[in-house]
C-alpha cells in the first residue's frame, strides 16, 4: 500500500490548520516515477482529508509542506516517515493555529527546485495574514541560509 493512500478517519474539518514542513534524503533509485506515483496517490487522497501543499524534489532531496486538519496531516505523515522511498527525515516546522492555507487550491504540487523561493516568495506576498506571512518568510530565510542548500545539489 502507498503511504500517501490512507484510510478515511471521517475527520470534519478543524477550526484550526496544522502545518508540517519537512525535507528527507531520497532512498537510492528513486527519480522521476516514484515522484509522478507520489503526485498521484495525493491527488486522489488529500482532497477527501483536506491536505493541501506542496512537493519540492531535487538533488535526490525531498522538500514537503502539508497542511490540513491536524489528524489528517500527522496520519499521513506517520505514514510518511516509514515509506522506504526516503530516509532522514527531518521536520522542519510544524504547528496548528487559526490562519489561512498558504496554498488552497493545490491537493499536491510539485515545484521545481529552480522555483520554490518564487512560489514561497509569492505565497508570502499573497498572504492575507500576518501569522501566514511570519511563517513563509521563516521558510525563505532557511533556504536562502542555506541549510536547504541540497535541496539544488
Amino acid at each position: 500500500m502507498d503511504p500517501f493512500d490512507f484510510i478515511d478517519d471521517n475527520d470534519s474539518e478543524d477550526s484550526l490548520l496544522y502545518n508540517i514542513v519537512y525535507c528527507s534524503r531520497a532512498a537510492p533509485g528513486v527519480g522521476k516515477a516514484a515522484v509522478d506515483k507520489i503526485l498521484q496517490s495525493a491527488h486522489r487522497n488529500n482532497p477527501a482529508h483536506s491536505i493541501t501543499g506542496l512537493l519540492v524534489f531535487g538533488g535526490g532531496i525531498f522538500f514537503q509542506w502539508l497542511e490540513g486538519p491536524k489528524a489528517s496531516v500527522t496520519h499521513l505523515m506517520d505514514r510518511i516517515r516509514v515509506d522506504g522511498r526516503h530516509h532522514d527525515v527531518v521536520e522542519l516546522t510544524s504547528g496548528e493555529e487559526v490562519r489561512e492555507r498558504m496554498f488552497p487550491n493545490w491537493d499536491m504540487e510539485l515545484v521545481s527546485v529552480q522555483d520554490i523561493r518564487d512560489v514561497l516568495s509569492d505565497a508570502k506576498e499573497s498572504a492575507d495574514d500576518e501569522r501566514s506571512q511570519q511563517t513563509l518568510r521563516r521558510l525563505i530565510e532557511e533556504l536562502d541560509s542555506g541549510k536547504l542548500a541540497d535541496l539544488g545539489a
